[in-house]
């Protein structure tokens, strides 16, 4: 298992439009990918379970990948959050 942490820069948190396309974007990996916020884990796949979360902006989050491709995974994840979040 691979993970990061991050802390949200976005105003708005992880709000409805980057929740879809953090969803869309673990789609394309075949490995898990967990978003856990506190004793929260939700399955990143699915945009009400990130939505769940209610993340603000100054939160921590961690990303963990688990499977087969989780290296590039949580590489392009890094990049995905960093540009979108």
């Amino acid at each position: 298992m691979k993970s990061f942490n991050y802390v949200i820069n976005d105003e708005l948190g992880i709000h409805a439009r980057p929740a879809g396309l953090l969803a869309k974007e673990v789609k394309n990996f075949a490995s898990e990918i967990t978003l856990v916020k506190g004793d929260k884990r939700v399955s990143a796949k699915g945009v009400m379970g990130i939505m769940t979360l209610n993340v603000k902006k100054g939160d921590t989050v961690t990303v963990e990948a688990n499977g087969s491709d989780e290296d590039s995974a949580i590489s392009s994840l890094e990049s995905f959050f960093k540009g979108n979040l």
